[in-house]
């Protein structure tokens, strides 16, 4: 057993950006935060699901190319060897809870030539 606080924890880039409260063993789980017109690159996992939860806001997530409007309250759920891209074109920022599982440190798999590259 143990217990973490969010506040405890730093966004991956400062200000935006994930940051895991558990990696594993047997799951993934932490929150991300986008601000207005951040993305996360396109990406798979072999193993693991993806679940996403949208705490505040508004986010695009296109799964395999199909655009998913998220809001508040909403949950999407991404299985293995989909391809995802999550972006924010709103003007306000957007948190969203997501969690892993099966838990495999190592299993995200960056698209190379996505089309939603920059």
């Amino acid at each position: 057993m143990f217990k973490v606080s969010e506040s405890q924890k730093e966004y991956r880039f400062g200000n935006s950006g994930p940051k895991y409260l558990m990696r594993g063993p047997r799951a993934g789980i932490g929150v991300v935060l986008f601000q207005p017109k951040d993305d996360f690159p396109e990406h798979y996992h072999n193993h693991m699901e993806e679940n996403f939860l949208v705490l505040e806001g508004k986010i695009d997530i296109y799964v395999d190319d199909e655009k998913h409007i998220c809001e508040e309250g909403d949950m999407l759920h991404v299985e293995p060897k989909e391809r995802h891209y999550l972006i924010n074109p709103y003007d306000e920022p957007v948190k969203l809870v997501f969690v892993l599982s099966p838990f495999v440190d190592g299993d995200k798999v960056e698209i190379k030539d996505s089309k939603y590259r920059k």
